[in-house]
């Protein structure tokens, strides 16, 4: 019997492939019978001891609704992957990838919350590209603003890793 190996980085830690920086399952709140739920929720402002009045009212007899759509949604729903190289969409079962863009095709990441997404910390993060266009969305991303932060993070350490590798080769066409 043959095992297959891979050798070892040169520099422990250091790998030359992408590597999954952050995973994402989206919220109840990318889906409509979610968003429907948290407007709901949200429908009775008035206080008591310190809870909405909509919270005591609407939430227990819904749980059922919203449990059953989170379960559909964990075994036929989306991924959200950000690798080193590239944001990806990917099935929750079987981790099959559906589309990915690339980092160095982000310019802006926008965050747009929807009604009904305010219950849950959740909202939609759109992609854009350097004209302004929507290259993928991502809906119901939980604290969407950690997701947009760290995904500007890997934006910028792979242009940082470029340009160092740019004065690289520089110095070594010199030599």
């Amino acid at each position: 019997m043959t095992t297959l190996t891979q050798r070892p980085p040169a520099i422990a830690g250091v790998s030359t492939g992408p590597a999954f920086i952050m995973t994402v399952y989206p919220s109840i709140a990318a889906t409509g019978i979610g968003k429907i739920l948290g407007r709901l929720y949200g429908s009775i402002p008035v206080r008591i001891g310190g809870i909405k009045l909509s919270h005591l009212l609407f939430c227990l007899p819904t749980a059922g609704f919203a449990a059953v759509g989170y379960f559909l949604m964990k075994l036929s729903g989306e991924v959200y992957a950000l690798t080193t190289r590239s944001v990806q969409l990917r099935k929750s079962l079987g981790n099959r990838l559906i589309r990915e863009v690339p980092l160095s095709s982000i310019d802006q990441v926008v965050i747009r919350q929807e009604p009904g997404q305010e219950f849950y910390p959740a909202a939609d993060i759109y992609l854009l590209n350097k004209a302004g266009q929507t290259i993928m969305t991502l809906p119901g991303v939980p604290r969407a603003e950690v997701f947009r932060q760290t995904i500007l993070e890997a934006r910028s350490a792979q242009d940082q890793v470029a340009a160092a590798l740019a004065t690289i080769s520089a110095r070594q066409a010199i030599a």
